[in-house]
């Protein structure tokens, strides 16, 4: 996977607090349900991108205490988009999580 959001990795993403990682996370979200059945290239990229800020939130220490949270929530948004939806996902419950990130912060995607 080809690193997008290479200003973050260099330790912007540690200035934000963890529900401002999370709505940012929730943008990358809603724009692969956005394009999902629009076009497949800007589909894939949004979705790499999630993951992406997903594993940037894992890897900030101050997350410690909620890295079970951000894992399976990773793990269950790859089961959505690319796995066999083992737990019957749907659009509006992801959109439904991460909303509460951003009102939380202010926060709009």
């Amino acid at each position: 996977m080809n690193i997008v959001h290479k200003d973050l990795y260099s330790g912007r993403w540690r200035e934000l607090s963890f529900y401002e990682q999370m709505a940012h996370i929730g943008s990358e979200v809603s724009r692969t349900i956005s394009w999902r059945n629009k076009k497949q290239e800007y589909f894939q990229r949004a979705f790499e991108r999630s993951l992406e800020l997903f594993d940037l939130t894992t890897m900030d220490p101050r997350n410690k205490k909620r890295l079970k949270e951000v894992l399976r929530c990773r793990e269950l948004w790859a089961d959505y988009i690319f796995g066999g939806n083992n737990y019957s996902q749907d659009d509006r419950m992801w959109q439904k999580y991460f909303d509460a990130f951003a009102g939380a912060t202010n926060f709009h995607h």
